[in-house]
Protein backbone atom coordinates (compact mmCIF):
# COMPACT_ATOMS: atom_id res chain seq x y z
CA UNK A 1 0.00 0.00 0.00
CA UNK A 2 1.24 3.83 -0.78
CA UNK A 3 2.79 4.87 2.30
CA UNK A 4 0.85 7.88 2.51
CA UNK A 5 -2.29 6.05 3.05
CA UNK A 6 -0.22 4.48 6.14
CA UNK A 7 0.76 7.10 7.80
CA UNK A 8 -0.87 7.19 11.42
CA UNK A 9 -2.23 10.80 11.06
CA UNK A 10 -3.25 10.37 7.16
CA UNK A 11 -7.94 11.42 7.43
CA UNK A 12 -10.41 10.26 5.03
CA UNK A 13 -12.09 13.55 3.28
CA UNK A 14 -15.84 13.83 2.19
CA UNK A 15 -16.60 17.52 1.26
CA UNK A 16 -20.17 17.99 1.33
CA UNK A 17 -22.79 20.65 0.26
CA UNK A 18 -24.95 22.12 2.77
CA UNK A 19 -28.13 23.61 0.37
CA UNK A 20 -30.03 25.33 3.67
CA UNK A 21 -32.32 22.50 4.23
CA UNK A 22 -29.96 19.27 3.78
CA UNK A 23 -26.61 17.60 3.09
CA UNK A 24 -26.54 16.55 -1.32
CA UNK A 25 -25.62 13.25 -2.21
CA UNK A 26 -24.75 12.47 1.79
CA UNK A 27 -25.28 9.09 1.47
CA UNK A 28 -23.04 8.31 -1.70
CA UNK A 29 -20.25 10.61 -0.02
CA UNK A 30 -20.43 8.29 3.05
CA UNK A 31 -20.49 4.89 1.12
CA UNK A 32 -17.76 5.87 -0.57
CA UNK A 33 -15.81 7.01 2.96
CA UNK A 34 -16.83 3.54 4.13
CA UNK A 35 -15.22 1.31 1.09
CA UNK A 36 -12.48 3.29 1.90
CA UNK A 37 -12.61 3.02 5.71
CA UNK A 38 -12.73 -1.21 5.46
CA UNK A 39 -9.69 -1.02 3.00
CA UNK A 40 -7.26 1.67 4.52
CA UNK A 41 -8.55 -0.10 8.18
CA UNK A 42 -10.01 2.88 9.63
CA UNK A 43 -12.55 2.55 12.45
CA UNK A 44 -16.28 3.66 11.21
CA UNK A 45 -18.87 5.21 13.58
CA UNK A 46 -21.69 6.11 11.98
CA UNK A 47 -22.96 7.85 14.88
CA UNK A 48 -20.33 9.96 15.35
CA UNK A 49 -21.11 10.81 12.14
CA UNK A 50 -24.55 11.64 12.22
CA UNK A 51 -23.69 13.87 15.64
CA UNK A 52 -21.47 15.64 13.97
CA UNK A 53 -23.39 16.63 11.13
CA UNK A 54 -26.22 17.24 13.20
CA UNK A 55 -24.32 20.93 14.19
CA UNK A 56 -24.81 22.18 11.07
CA UNK A 57 -28.23 23.99 10.15
CA UNK A 58 -28.96 27.64 8.55
CA UNK A 59 -30.61 28.36 5.18
CA UNK A 60 -27.50 29.30 4.40
CA UNK A 61 -25.18 27.05 1.43
CA UNK A 62 -22.18 26.03 3.20
CA UNK A 63 -19.10 23.55 2.35
CA UNK A 64 -18.86 21.11 4.94
CA UNK A 65 -15.39 19.57 4.95
CA UNK A 66 -15.74 16.03 6.71
CA UNK A 67 -12.66 14.36 8.01
CA UNK A 68 -12.45 10.88 9.02
CA UNK A 69 -9.27 9.76 11.31
CA UNK A 70 -8.25 6.15 11.85
CA UNK A 71 -9.59 6.05 14.93
CA UNK A 72 -13.12 6.73 13.70
CA UNK A 73 -13.08 10.52 15.13
CA UNK A 74 -14.46 13.15 13.16
CA UNK A 75 -13.84 16.72 12.24
CA UNK A 76 -15.84 19.28 10.33
CA UNK A 77 -14.94 22.95 8.61
CA UNK A 78 -17.23 25.17 7.17
CA UNK A 79 -16.98 27.67 5.08
CA UNK A 80 -19.50 29.53 2.42
CA UNK A 81 -20.05 27.85 -0.72
CA UNK A 82 -19.91 30.46 -3.57
CA UNK A 83 -22.66 30.12 -6.13
CA UNK A 84 -21.60 27.50 -9.05
CA UNK A 85 -18.99 29.29 -11.78
CA UNK A 86 -20.62 29.51 -15.32
CA UNK A 87 -17.22 28.46 -16.62
CA UNK A 88 -13.80 27.24 -15.48
CA UNK A 89 -10.30 27.75 -17.23
CA UNK A 90 -8.60 24.74 -17.52
CA UNK A 91 -4.83 23.48 -17.99
CA UNK A 92 -3.12 20.68 -18.21
CA UNK A 93 -0.85 19.81 -15.15
CA UNK A 94 3.03 19.40 -15.63
CA UNK A 95 3.05 16.33 -13.45
CA UNK A 96 1.57 13.09 -14.52
CA UNK A 97 0.14 10.24 -12.18
CA UNK A 98 0.50 6.77 -11.85
CA UNK A 99 -2.81 5.23 -12.49
CA UNK A 100 -1.05 2.19 -10.83
CA UNK A 101 -1.11 3.86 -7.50
CA UNK A 102 -3.94 2.77 -5.16
CA UNK A 103 -3.53 6.07 -3.19
CA UNK A 104 -5.59 7.26 -6.21
CA UNK A 105 -8.94 5.33 -5.40
CA UNK A 106 -9.12 7.10 -2.05
CA UNK A 107 -10.20 10.50 -1.04
CA UNK A 108 -7.43 11.19 1.77
CA UNK A 109 -5.41 14.40 3.55
CA UNK A 110 -2.55 12.66 1.72
CA UNK A 111 -3.12 14.58 -1.27
CA UNK A 112 -0.05 16.67 -1.47
CA UNK A 113 0.34 16.69 -5.30
CA UNK A 114 -2.59 18.24 -5.30
CA UNK A 115 -2.52 20.44 -2.99
CA UNK A 116 0.63 22.54 -4.40
CA UNK A 117 -1.28 21.92 -7.83
CA UNK A 118 -3.94 24.32 -6.58
CA UNK A 119 -1.44 26.24 -4.54
CA UNK A 120 0.65 27.38 -7.84
CA UNK A 121 -2.41 27.38 -10.69
CA UNK A 122 -1.04 29.88 -13.36
CA UNK A 123 -2.74 33.33 -13.51
CA UNK A 124 -6.18 32.91 -15.26
CA UNK A 125 -6.55 28.92 -14.32
CA UNK A 126 -9.14 27.62 -12.46
CA UNK A 127 -8.18 24.16 -12.65
CA UNK A 128 -5.35 21.87 -13.62
CA UNK A 129 -5.64 18.64 -15.53
CA UNK A 130 -3.56 15.50 -14.74
CA UNK A 131 -2.57 13.42 -17.50
CA UNK A 132 -1.31 9.98 -16.09
CA UNK A 133 1.87 7.83 -17.53
CA UNK A 134 0.16 6.58 -20.23
CA UNK A 135 -0.38 9.56 -21.58
CA UNK A 136 -4.12 9.49 -21.26
CA UNK A 137 -6.59 12.52 -19.58
CA UNK A 138 -7.16 11.19 -15.57
CA UNK A 139 -8.32 13.88 -13.36
CA UNK A 140 -8.50 17.54 -12.52
CA UNK A 141 -7.40 18.93 -8.79
CA UNK A 142 -10.87 18.29 -7.20
CA UNK A 143 -12.89 17.62 -10.30
CA UNK A 144 -13.15 14.23 -12.54
CA UNK A 145 -13.28 15.23 -16.47
CA UNK A 146 -15.72 14.75 -18.76
CA UNK A 147 -15.74 15.22 -22.87
CA UNK A 148 -18.50 15.22 -24.93
CA UNK A 149 -17.52 14.71 -28.62
CA UNK A 150 -21.23 14.71 -30.07
CA UNK A 151 -22.88 11.24 -28.50
CA UNK A 152 -22.98 12.49 -24.81
CA UNK A 153 -20.37 12.81 -22.02
CA UNK A 154 -17.42 10.40 -21.70
CA UNK A 155 -15.17 10.39 -18.63
CA UNK A 156 -11.93 8.25 -17.48
CA UNK A 157 -12.16 4.63 -16.15
CA UNK A 158 -10.91 4.46 -12.23
CA UNK A 159 -8.21 2.76 -14.26
CA UNK A 160 -6.55 5.63 -15.66
CA UNK A 161 -5.62 7.36 -12.14
CA UNK A 162 -8.94 8.79 -10.76
CA UNK A 163 -10.76 9.10 -7.54
CA UNK A 164 -14.35 7.84 -7.58
CA UNK A 165 -15.86 10.95 -7.72
CA UNK A 166 -19.81 11.63 -6.00
CA UNK A 167 -20.93 12.99 -8.95
CA UNK A 168 -19.21 11.33 -11.48
CA UNK A 169 -20.48 7.60 -10.25
CA UNK A 170 -24.08 9.90 -10.37
CA UNK A 171 -24.23 10.35 -13.83
CA UNK A 172 -22.55 6.95 -14.90
CA UNK A 173 -25.63 5.31 -13.01
CA UNK A 174 -28.10 7.63 -14.74
CA UNK A 175 -26.19 6.85 -17.95
CA UNK A 176 -25.62 10.47 -18.20
CA UNK A 177 -22.10 9.82 -18.86
CA UNK A 178 -19.70 6.75 -20.09
CA UNK A 179 -16.82 5.43 -19.36
CA UNK A 180 -14.19 5.82 -21.90
CA UNK A 181 -10.13 6.77 -22.46
CA UNK A 182 -9.80 10.12 -23.03
CA UNK A 183 -6.01 11.71 -24.87
CA UNK A 184 -5.52 14.80 -24.51
CA UNK A 185 -6.28 16.25 -27.95
CA UNK A 186 -9.58 15.63 -27.03
CA UNK A 187 -9.67 17.85 -24.95
CA UNK A 188 -9.22 20.40 -27.74
CA UNK A 189 -11.94 18.60 -30.32
CA UNK A 190 -15.00 18.38 -27.60
CA UNK A 191 -17.06 20.04 -24.88
CA UNK A 192 -15.22 19.88 -22.13
CA UNK A 193 -16.62 20.01 -18.30
CA UNK A 194 -15.06 19.48 -14.71
CA UNK A 195 -17.06 18.82 -12.35
CA UNK A 196 -17.72 17.70 -8.76
CA UNK A 197 -20.08 16.75 -5.74
CA UNK A 198 -19.81 20.09 -4.50
CA UNK A 199 -19.62 22.43 -7.49
CA UNK A 200 -21.96 20.54 -9.70
CA UNK A 201 -20.69 20.22 -13.80
CA UNK A 202 -18.81 23.12 -15.02
CA UNK A 203 -18.79 24.30 -18.40
CA UNK A 204 -14.46 24.38 -19.10
CA UNK A 205 -12.43 25.64 -21.81
CA UNK A 206 -8.86 24.57 -22.09
CA UNK A 207 -5.90 27.54 -21.93
CA UNK A 208 -2.70 26.50 -23.46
Amino acid sequence: MESALCRPDTRLIETLAWDGHGFRRLEAHLGRARASAAILGFAWNRAAIDEALSDISGDRALRVRLTIGRAGDVQLITAPLPPAPTEWRVAIASERLNPDDPALQHKTTARELYDRARANLPDGVDELIFLNTRDEVAEGTITNVFVDPGQGLITPPLSCGCLPGILRGELLASRAAREGVIRPHELRGARLFVGNSLRGLIPARLVE
